[in-house]
């Protein structure tokens, strides 16, 4: 947290850190021992340090343990008792105290440094005035979804004085697991496991995640070291057995379970693909004349009108699967979506990944062409189309009447045997993609919200901003494969 710097400021290098781990593994005191240090030693003069929560009362265990520390530490009892001598010695002050640290009614304080340790309870309005040096995010698991975004967006502004001080400020954000969605909880993790799987463009951010990996072995101790790190210190393993025994005998005390002590939410979203392996499936350009005069299977995520379109063709031979992606793009929101996006589809559109399609909203009869000139030029044949079920059906009716098999998908968690056969075979290097870096970018962007009562995850966004399409209309082709392969299996692999 403090001893990695950035090469070029010297700075410090992390504004955000994120840990995650079971209960009772000591985030709290760890929580409250950086605080300290940040009170004490590395904010400087003027250190503002805050503890912060929905409730104020939420905030008591970190900021009591950070007092109790303080309270232990023998150097300050010694310059209690050498306060209390003086006074009771002299009936007045003699002892120089204005570094000594006092808790005061609102706060802990430090005279000499003007330093302050504040509980603070959600205040959107309040926070911009604090310019923190530390803020400390507890169980942000808990906190509701728009508001619980809205205040940890205000935290990380409010430090934006501090940046050019050689102490840039720093979020730190503990948490075990929870139940609530779509919260910061939520944008944290998915940004964190993106961050560790590689390819990230964050420089900022710090992720600690103690999770088990595999969530069919929820009660094999062995898995469970690794979301607590603390098993046989502040966990005893037969605290741990003594809960497993309890969670196998009751539904909801295994969700519970899963949640608090492998730190695997209910509905847990999690980046996808490691970097290597996106990385693994990229190459030199495919050429489609090169795939000419065989049989293949396709998939179609039309997305909004007004957005991006992606037709896919997935293409076998001699036992690996090449990946041929078209996107569509309104021509007149380009400009806006190369703005908001920050990709560069102008490059794409003049490398041939990319179509200009209507004016404001896509002509889908644009996607329908795409489709007939592999058939007619190509002589590249899809045996079945797969299409997600709420597209534009007078696409699919055309489609259907020009000759083409389709069928509908529904992009849940039904598709949680397709996506774990997919990364299977990216893994294995057995897809790929040529030099299509919009797919590529749409594998990076994209996460996993495990559902895990069920056992089972859909496809997600890692961030509500970014685009997927590519990866949907990859998984409806390769879902169609999987369906059908029994029935085309012969003809698809050429």
């Amino acid at each position: 947290m403090f001893g990695i710097c950035d090469p070029e400021t010297g700075k410090r290098m992390f504004r955000e850190v994120a840990l995650v781990v079971a209960r009772k593994n000591g985030k709290s005191l760890f929580a409250a021992a950086i605080a300290k240090y940040v009170f004490f030693v590395d904010g400087g003069y003027g250190a503002r340090v805050f503890c912060t929560a929905p409730k104020l009362d939420q905030t008591d265990i970190i900021y009591d343990s950070l007092w109790l520390m303080v309270q232990l530490d023998p150097e300050w009892q010694e310059e209690e008792e050498a306060i209390k001598n003086s006074v009771q010695g002299h009936n007045r002050k003699t002892y120089d105290d204005s570094y000594h640290a006092k808790k005061r009614m609102k706060d802990l304080y430090i005279a000499g440094t003007n330093s302050s340790v504040r509980k603070v309870a959600f205040s959107e309005r309040k926070s911009d005035g604090f310019n923190p040096s530390l803020v400390i995010c507890d169980e942000i698991a808990s906190w509701q979804g728009d508001k619980g975004l809205k205040q940890y967006e205000v935290w990380k502004s409010a430090g934006g004085s501090r940046e050019m001080g050689d102490n840039p400020p720093m979020i730190l954000s503990c948490s075990t697991s929870g139940y609530i969605d779509n919260s910061i909880y939520d944008e944290i993790v998915k940004r964190s496991t993106r961050f560790l799987l590689g390819d990230s463009k964050e420089k900022r951010l710090l992720p600690f995640l103690y999770m088990i990996d595999d969530v069919e072995k929820w009660n094999d101790i062995n898995e469970l070291r690794k979301s607590n790190p603390n098993l046989g210190v502040s966990v005893p393993h037969n605290y741990l057995l003594d809960e497993i025994a309890i969670a196998e005998g009751s539904l909801s005390k295994k969700t519970e379970f899963i949640t608090k002590y492998c730190c695997m939410k209910q509905n847990s979203s999690l980046a996808w693909l490691p970097a290597d392996v996106v990385e693994k499936s990229s190459g030199d350009p495919l050429n489609i004349k090169d795939f000419q005069h065989t049989y293949c299977v396709a998939g179609i995520d039309l997305s909004q009108t007004t957005d991006l379109t992606a037709c896919t063709l997935v293409i076998e031979r001699e036992g690996e699967l090449y990946v041929f992606a078209h996107f569509f793009l309104p021509s007149e929101k380009i400009d806006e979506a190369t703005a908001r996006d920050g990709v560069p589809y102008q490059i794409y559109i003049q490398r041939g990944l990319l179509s200009p399609s209507g004016q404001n909203f896509v002509d889908y009869q644009d996607c329908f062409e795409w489709f007939r000139n592999m058939v007619e030029e190509h002589e590249i044949l899809p045996l079945m189309v797969g299409y997600d079920r709420y597209s534009a059906q007078y696409l699919i009716k055309d489609m259907e009447a020009y000759g083409f098999r389709c069928d509908s998908v529904y992009q849940g968690d039904n598709l949680h045997g397709v996506i774990q056969e997919t990364q299977g075979l990216l893994e294995d290097g057995k897809i790929h993609i040529g030099d299509n870096d919009l797919l590529k970018t749409h594998l990076l962007n994209s996460a996993v919200k495990m559902n895990v009562e069920r056992g089972r995850g859909r496809l997600v966004k890692i961030n509500p901003s970014l685009h997927i399409d590519g990866v949907a209309a990859l998984l409806c082709a390769m879902c169609v494969r999987q369906k059908w392969f029994a029935e085309l299996g012969d003809r698809l692999v050429n």
